[in-house]
């Protein structure tokens, strides 16, 4: 029986490395598999591309509805953000590029399972975690089994006439419907402010003058209609993401620790994971009481770093949505946002569970809260506060 192995495929520099590698140094029979969760490329161009470098037969799977039903709608759920910035865009993505090729991988009847992840990141660890929950097939990751770096696969494209596109040459990127992470080379100085040309989403430069608005509405946590459209749920996103990016807003620019160790410096762009993960959380500020939403900012951090460490199939990610699930069935109502220079502010919400009471927080009158009784209130809650000072003060 031939050696035969299925590689997750993009197209980009690192795959399309990979695929030589596996038929040179590994001596196999590569498939591969492109799966499209909203990056945008051209579908035909990349199976052109991987029939061109010889591979055996080639999938395009299109699962765009899948992404947003089953992972950004979870991650909105849980207001998810990886160190209290990042959407995780990528991390969202591995899981379910896996699942697709593990389904090819059974009916190929394949030898191995190959990524074009490098020891240094946290993909790898995406990839191979998904990978080994669902087969026991060897798993060969040549960029990281081999220790190449950049240049050594640039030089190895170019001998093998693999055409690389300008901007692979400058960045390292991944990009989907719910974001794009932009890597590499100037970037990797933490100080030097990112160039302009690294982001095609967020407007950086003649900012309009006046501020827009954005109206969003949720219905159990999961965003339905925005400025009064009632569009499908990949409709939505790519509409948020327009309108927020040419606005200026969601550019992400921090120094993160990836799982393995290492601290890196990560940029992204996120229009739309920003407006609605802030819209969101606003939202659940209003209908949730202090109790819930205390409990379940631990709850949301949990789930973040879950998926971004690579353990989307671990059992706690799925004990932790149905705690979400349970407290989203509140999460109905409407946010309006103000989009300005790159700035975003929430400026109105309001849900028919709402727990804030005009009645009861007006200082006009007609207020119903009886202030006299707050005096009582106000001395047992610093009781203990107060006496030890005292008794402080006496020692």
């Amino acid at each position: 029986m031939s050696k035969k192995a299925i590689l997750a495929f993009s197209g980009g520099l690192d795959t399309s490395v990979v695929v030589k590698y596996l038929q040179e140094k590994y001596n196999m029979d590569v498939v591969t598999v492109t799966v499209d969760v909203g990056q945008g490329d051209d579908q035909k161009k990349i199976a052109a591309k991987a029939k061109k470098l010889g591979v055996k037969k080639h999938y395009n799977v299109d699962a765009k509805k899948e992404f947003v039903s089953d992972f950004i709608f979870p991650s909105i759920k849980a207001n998810s953000l990886y160190q209290k910035k990042y959407c995780l865009a990528t991390a969202l993505a591995r899981p379910l590029i896996a699942k697709k090729v593990l389904e090819i991988a059974k009916k190929e009847k394949v030898t191995a399972l190959a990524h074009g992840c490098s020891g240094k990141g946290n993909d790898q660890v995406r990839f191979d975690v998904t990978f080994s929950s669902g087969s026991n097939l060897p798993i060969i990751a040549p960029i990281r089994d081999l220790n190449l770096d950049r240049k050594t696969e640039l030089q190895f494209a170019k001998k093998h006439g693999i055409k690389i596109d300008s901007v692979a040459k400058k960045f390292s990127i991944d990009q989907n419907l719910w974001g794009r992470a932009i890597e590499g080379g100037v970037l990797e100085d933490a100080y030097k402010e990112p160039p302009s040309d690294a982001f095609i989403w967020v407007k950086t430069k003649n900012l309009a003058t006046n501020p827009s608005y954005l109206k969003i509405q949720f219905e159990k946590g999961v965003p339905v209609a925005v400025d009064g459209k009632n569009l499908n749920p990949i409709s939505l996103i790519e509409y948020i993401n327009k309108k927020a990016g040419v606005a200026g807003i969601g550019i992400v620019d921090h120094i993160e620790d990836r799982v393995v160790g290492i601290k890196s410096r990560e940029v992204y762009e996120t229009p739309a994971a920003t407006c609605l993960i802030e819209a969101h959380s606003d939202l659940e500020k209003m209908v949730h009481t202090k109790h819930e939403n205390k409990f379940k900012s631990l709850v949301d951090d949990e789930w973040s770093w879950l998926v971004y460490s690579g353990l989307w199939e671990d059992p706690l990610r799925k004990d932790l949505d149905a705690f979400i699930d349970q407290t989203q069935k509140r999460v109905s109502g409407t946010v309006k946002m103000r989009l300005y220079n790159g700035s975003l502010r929430v400026v109105g919400r309001k849900s028919k569970y709402s727990l804030y009471s005009y009645k009861v927080a007006t200082y006009g009158k007609g207020s119903t809260f009886d202030q006299k009784l707050a005096k009582g209130f106000v001395e047992l809650w610093g009781m203990q506060s107060t006496e030890a000072n005292k008794l402080q003060r006496k020692r």
